[in-house]
């Protein structure tokens, strides 16, 4: 599961001021929650030091990651509301370097509690800045709408990932997902950027999957990672054993192309340091 050598002298040589990541698409069934957790564990196996946040109601990130629902007291829930601080809601993995903040369903509830509230848009923002653990990356697995949620997730974020299915409908919203994010910068959040587009679900048999590909790769340019994640039973079959895909099988096509995935964000992540 260890990285290249490359991979591992990237990974010491990347700044050390904390990255957020919000990964984003307000479809659902595009791979979001999968890449997120992947990525993370990825990230975290060429010797990062990663927090993973699951603002999803649903918890699928929490779910993947083994997380049994006893288990999540201290939610992401609760540090939005103000109720705990952040360092209370920190769950260990069993992805070393790995740490997760766990979602609950009373997050479906937190869209609308939060209309009234000050700085409803900041609330995750705050919350990151008065934490004391030390991290490399922050990823945010958001649900699949634009919601208080998710714009909570882009307001704290450095930069938004955007996974997207290779199928016929993947750029139907996407400019409203861009416009979103425009939004953001120009009036919550200046310094927001898109850090990369990632397909996945490809199907290298499929001449649909390659159309698709060569249009998102005209709209967006070199914001697409060159790794694509395939079709792969093994990362279908992971969440259901409570693990990361590159915990369940390590040597499988999933697992190589999210070790790949994070390589090529380390690179960008270099390059963005210089």
């Amino acid at each position: 599961m260890s990285g290249n050598s490359e991979t591992t002298g990237l990974a010491a040589s990347v700044a050390k001021a904390p990255r957020i990541f919000a990964v984003v698409n307000q479809k659902g069934g595009v791979g979001k929650t999968t890449t997120t957790v992947n990525l993370a564990t990825a990230l975290a196996a060429v010797q990062k030091r990663v927090l993973l946040i699951d603002m999803d109601p649903q918890g699928n990130a929490s779910t993947g990651l083994g997380i049994p629902k006893q288990q999540r007291i201290v939610t992401s829930y609760q540090v939005l509301m103000g109720e705990d601080e952040i360092g209370g809601a920190l769950i260990s993995t069993n992805v070393p370097g790995l740490q997760l903040v766990s979602a609950s369903v009373e997050l479906a509830g937190a869209e609308v509690e939060l209309v009234a509230e000050d700085r409803r848009e900041y609330r995750l923002k705050d919350a990151l800045a008065r934490l004391n653990t030390v991290y490399d990356y922050v990823l945010i697995d958001c649900p699949p709408s634009l919601g208080l949620l998710t714009l909570n997730a882009m307001v704290a974020a450095n930069a938004v990932m955007v996974p997207l299915q290779c199928e016929f409908y993947a750029l139907e919203g996407l400019s409203h997902l861009v416009r979103t994010i425009d939004r953001v910068k120009q009036n919550l959040n200046p310094t927001l950027e898109i850090q990369g587009v990632v397909l996945t679900m490809f199907d290298k048999r499929s001449n649909l999957c390659d159309l698709v590909a060569t249009d998102v790769r005209s709209y967006f340019g070199p914001k697409v990672y060159n790794t694509v994640i395939p079709r792969n039973v093994k990362i279908s079959e992971a969440p259901s054993h409570g693990k990361p895909v590159l915990l369940y099988d390590w040597r499988c096509a999933g697992s190589a192309a999210y070790l790949h995935l994070a390589s090529e964000v380390l690179h960008r992540e270099h390059d963005h340091a210089q």
